[in-house]
């Protein structure tokens, strides 16, 4: 009997090791659908190319019933740039994400543009955690509002996701927003936390808000470069479509453009605690054509929307051409929309010049009848207007730093007005400025002017550090109300790119 009971209890054992061995070599099939820098473009739009996030979620939601193992991972710049999100600091974007389960979003620059105290309210609301491993504060104090990662299990698959922030954030948000933080360098955070989850977990994801952009001296791609062992990056801030993925040594990168124009997922194959394959791919505005809108999140965006209706809905003016605002145009020349602004300000402030950052305006306005909800939209930071008092040595170190990083997309280039300059973008930075003139007159190196900006700049934000120290002899309101008085002022408006900037 006793044998008997011993030879039952041993064959049990095998059976059970049997059994737990087969489970786990079972292959295991993981889908991560990604989205980075909507900028709080929720909407299916025409004329921005965004799929809208219930299209997006009628898609997610279905792969959740069919697939089982799904998870939705967001790439920071969500909360802030237009007026669904602005007129209630970001809280309408909270409440959708949660209804899309959302399982992480890493932070971006952008959303730290309510300041700190917003961002812990948002934090507090929302039913996903804020990543952001890198981020710490001076003082060494806990920062409540953020993780560093998080671990997530499908099928005993057990998957690390770290967050990581750019430290471009310091300068890409206002000054004021960051003070008491400190940005640490992405790649010496990435490596401990790697090191960190290595005997954790099967499978680590990077969700990153780095960008590949050669202007950025932090980048995804270096990430992958130097740090061993990360088998995904989720990545975000520059804006860049990578259809299939970039692999990177053994890292596959990928991004999802911008505005909601596409919905990226990742498919991971893992066998016994093995990635064995890993496919990108990105969802296209025309292959969701006919899909349907998720009722709930349709629902939720247009109470918000009438909600705001009143407020946006009244009329400023008319243009009789279509103002450009778009992301690559602003960031590298001239344009009518940039012109626009930069007037406004110089009139307004009565200076002999104004010059804003091309990262600050954010969409364009179509020809006909200009709104208040467009024109917030298209200057969505709340910044406010100043006159400033700088050398002609200054102000032309100014214009050198603008275009330090042309032909690279970033948001430090400027539009002006009173002012016209010359500059060769293949010479070395520091030297590429070649020609200015302020209002007809070559530039003095000693003389002094007066300059209308905002006061992102002056608190050196996008670099312009040589704005830190000059006196402010006026200051007026916030940028998107100056603009709309202008408009409605010299209605029906039709500015033109005059060459005020000039690249030789």
């Amino acid at each position: 009997m006793k044998f008997k009971k011993l030879s039952i209890t041993f064959l049990t054992l095998i059976l059970v090791m049997t059994l737990s061995f087969t489970i786990l070599a079972e292959e295991v099939d993981i889908r991560i659908y990604h989205v980075n820098d909507v900028h709080s473009r929720v909407e299916d739009d025409d004329y921005a190319g965004s799929i809208g996030y219930a299209k997006m979620a009628t898609l997610i939601k279905k792969a959740r019933r069919e697939m089982g193992n799904v998870m939705f991972l967001d790439a920071g710049d969500s909360f802030h740039g237009q007026t669904i999100a602005n007129i209630n600091d970001g809280e309408a974007i909270s409440n959708i994400l949660d209804l899309m389960n959302v399982d992480a979003l890493t932070l971006g620059n952008h959303d730290f543009n309510y300041g700190q105290a917003r961002l812990e309210e948002l934090a507090n609301m929302s039913n996903f955690p804020f990543l952001a491993a890198n981020l710490v504060r001076e003082d060494g104090e806990e920062i409540p509002y953020k993780k560093d990662y998080i671990i997530k299990e499908y099928d005993g698959v057990k998957v690390g996701v770290f967050g990581l922030v750019t430290p471009e954030t310091a300068y890409k948000t206002h000054p004021k927003n960051v003070e008491g933080l400190v940005f640490e360098n992405p790649i010496t955070t990435a490596n401990a936390v790697v090191n960190e989850l290595r005997g954790k977990v099967d499978i680590i994801v990077g969700l990153t808000h780095l960008g590949i952009s050669e202007g950025s001296k932090y980048t995804s791609k270096m990430v992958a470069e130097e740090v061993p062992g990360i088998d995904l990056i989720v990545d975000g801030h520059s804006h860049n479509v990578l259809k299939e993925g970039m692999m990177v040594n053994d890292t596959m990168i990928v991004m999802a453009g911008e505005y909601s124009k596409f919905l990226g997922y990742v498919d991971l194959t893992v066998d016994n605690g093995e990635l064995t394959d890993i496919k990108a791919n990105l969802i296209t505005r025309e292959e969701t054509a006919d899909v349907e809108k998720d009722f709930i999140i349709s629902t939720v965006v247009d109470r918000i929307n009438r909600a705001n209706a009143a407020i946006t809905s009244q009329t400023v003016g008319v243009t009789r051409v279509e103002l450009n605002g778009e992301r690559g145009n602003v960031r590298t020349g001239e344009t009518n929309l940039g012109n626009l602004i930069t007037d406004a300000m110089r009139a307004k402030l009565d200076t002999d010049v104004a010059i804003t950052n091309g990262g600050g305006i954010r969409a364009s306005i179509d020809r006909g009848e200009i709104t208040q909800g467009e024109v917030i939209t298209v200057l969505p930071f709340g910044n406010t207007a100043m006159a400033i008092e700088i050398s002609g040595a200054k102000l032309r170190a100014a214009l050198e730093h603008a275009v330090s990083e042309y032909p690279a997309t970033e948001g430090l280039f400027p539009q002006v007005s009173g002012i016209k300059f010359t500059f060769n973008g293949d010479a070395e930075p520091g030297n590429r400025v070649q020609q200015v003139w302020v209002e007809g007159e070559e530039l003095e190196q000693d003389k002094m002017y007066t300059v209308a900006t905002n006061d992102f700049m002056k608190a050196g934000g996008d670099g312009y550090t040589m704005f830190t120290d000059a006196p402010i002899v006026k200051e007026a309101g916030g940028l998107e109300e100056i603009v709309m008085e202008y408009i409605e002022a010299n209605s029906p408006v039709a500015p033109v790119t005059e060459g005020r900037i000039v690249a030789e």
